[in-house]
């Protein structure tokens, strides 16, 4: 397992549905995930959320973040990734897939 890295997976649900998680802990003591960034986050999963594309119990953050309920593997991945860039400070993934 990499260390000083955010955890980030994607994993099968019941009901051909997948769940995208990160936790930011994992990257030690040294990595912070901003203000701005942790709002952005939030904003995005909230919009989410409120489109449907994942289930009401998601975490927001700041550390955790947890989407239940997304439809594919495919678009699984493609959060993943976007939060990912996210909590390294790179907003323009994620919004590019979570445009409101």
């Amino acid at each position: 397992m990499a260390q000083h890295a955010v955890f980030i997976a994607i994993e099968s649900e019941k009901r051909q549905q997948w769940t995208v998680k990160a936790d930011t802990l994992t990257a030690g003591s040294g990595h912070t995930v901003d203000d701005a960034v942790n709002d952005a986050a939030r904003a995005s999963i909230t919009r989410l959320v409120q489109n449907r594309e994942v289930d009401l119990d998601a975490y927001t953050g700041p550390i955790y973040f947890m989407m239940h309920g997304v439809s594919s593997e495919a678009r699984a991945r493609e959060l993943a990734a976007a939060l990912h860039a996210a909590l390294y400070g790179d907003l323009e993934p994620l919004n590019r897939e979570v445009s409101p």
